[in-house]
């Protein structure tokens, strides 16, 4: 341990060099250790801020998703529903503009329609379903005003008859009071009646067929089928 003291008795003055070089590399460690830390810190801010606006993106998605089913109810309403189709003609008339806009809107927005909301993965695709299922909600309101404001005011006065009776007869055919003769006439009768002036889907006759068969409390065989259309 002598010669140590002796240097260090000798050599006292490299304290203070040596003691600033220390403490240097002690704050460069610390200063360091504090960027480090802010890294971190910054990365966990990303990270948190990437997973909120996907949460937020979905939440989107799911809201996108649930108006693109109410309008498609809104139309199932009509598509469903003879005497809807009877008294507004124009949501089924494709020589009339906004019924074909609308119809054409609806399949873009089906096209684009997600599986589940996180198949929507950039913001590219979230733009374009948000601008398909926006113009297809737009499309129908537009569609749905009109055909309530004209109602049948595009058909002559001989045709509105026809319509009156058309509808009149449906009632009879989904009447369960009536006897099954009465609403297969019926139903017959009013196909009839609308042929020429309303193209029912075929989704509506579907429909319509299998309230009526229901009520007769049987199925309808082809012969019979063939013989209403």
């Amino acid at each position: 341990m002598e010669p140590l003291f002796d240097f260090l008795g000798s050599y006292w003055w490299l304290i203070f060099p040596l003691g600033g070089m220390a403490g240097g590399w002690a704050r460069s460690w610390s200063k360091a250790s504090e960027e480090r830390h802010r890294r971190k810190v910054e990365l966990y801010k990303l990270k948190n801020q990437l997973a909120v606006h996907e949460q937020a993106n979905q939440a989107e998605v799911v809201s996108l998703m649930a108006t693109h089913d109410a309008v498609n109810h809104k139309w199932l309403d009509y598509e469903l529903d003879v005497g809807k189709l009877i008294d507004y003609p124009l949501m089924t008339d494709v020589r009339e503009p906004l019924t074909v806009a609308f119809l054409r809107a609806k399949k873009e927005a089906d096209g684009l329609r997600p599986a589940t909301p996180q198949d929507i993965t950039t913001p590219a695709r979230l733009a374009e379903y948000r601008a398909a299922v926006h113009s297809f909600e737009l499309a129908f309101d537009v569609a749905e005003r009109e055909a309530r404001r004209i109602k049948d005011s595009n058909f002559t006065g001989p045709e509105r008859q026809r319509l009156a009776t058309a509808r009149k007869l449906l009632r009879i055919a989904e009447d369960s009071a009536a006897t099954p003769a009465e609403r297969q006439t019926a139903y017959k009768r009013a196909r009839k009646e609308l042929d020429g002036l309303i193209v029912l889907p075929e989704p509506t006759v579907a429909a319509l067929e299998g309230r009526i068969a229901g009520m007769l409390g049987e199925r309808q065989d082809p012969d019979t089928d063939a013989r209403i259309a």
